[in-house]
């Protein structure tokens, strides 16, 4: 099966300033030197297109050494904060090439090349089992309410259980989304109509959003607690 990945990446980022190229954690290019390698490394993928409009990523880019690398250079009319991922949804099944399309991030740096390919193999099992794409998320299991109500437990039958016990409940993030290009054109989305939890851990769904993210991730690598 084969297996193209969408990499999409803006210029102009607004919380964290040249966010997917600034330095990190001794990477040179950050960011999305960090992604590029993970996706070249990952042997399930057969295509990886870059889709930005962004001068320095795009110089980058073309100074790295893939076969798979494909280089979109996305109109600025779809790439400011305005544009909608539906946008993006109809963009990255007309780059693409393959038969199954990933989405992906570079703000997802603990995301590995051994994630993205367990997170395939997933993808074609769960096919055989009914589901028609994935999506990555973690399991949240706390306390949690809508309003004054608990979402997640009854204090009818018990005003504090155990979290260890209580239903998780599932916070997409956004480390990876699989779909097959019929699936892109009949849904419109990036997953199907019933899509398989593909649950990461608290590491490998770290995202990179705002400043504090930034700097967290950076410490975590150089203390030696994460590696990308």
């Amino acid at each position: 099966m084969s297996v193209s990945c969408f990499l999409p990446c803006r210029k102009g980022s607004e919380r964290v300033p040249r966010k997917n190229i600034k330095k990190f954690a001794g990477f040179e290019f950050g960011l999305i030197e960090i992604k590029l390698n993970q996706l070249d490394q990952c042997e399930q993928i057969d295509e990886v297109v870059l889709s930005t409009n962004d001068e320095e990523i795009l110089d980058f880019a073309k100074a790295f050494k893939s076969k798979k690398l494909h280089i979109h250079v996305r109109e600025d009319a779809l790439a400011s904060s305005a544009t909608s991922t539906d946008q993006l949804i109809a963009l990255a099944e007309q780059i693409t090439n393959e038969e199954h399309i990933i989405w992906t991030h570079v703000t997802s740096p603990f995301y590995s090349s051994r994630s993205y390919a367990d997170a395939i193999d997933a993808y074609f099992s769960a096919r055989e089992s009914g589901y028609d794409s994935l999506m990555s998320v973690k399991a949240v299991h706390g306390f949690l309410w809508k309003g004054q109500q608990p979402l997640n437990y009854d204090r009818n039958v018990e005003k504090w259980p155990r979290t260890q016990t209580l239903a998780p409940i599932y916070e997409i993030d956004s480390a990876i989304f699989i779909l097959d290009r019929a699936g892109y054109r009949t849904h419109q989305d990036r997953i199907g109509a019933k899509p398989f939890l593909h649950v990461s851990n608290r590491l490998q769904g770290f995202d990179i959003d705002w400043p504090d993210d930034f700097t967290l991730a950076e410490a975590m690598i150089n203390s030696g607690v994460a590696a990308v």
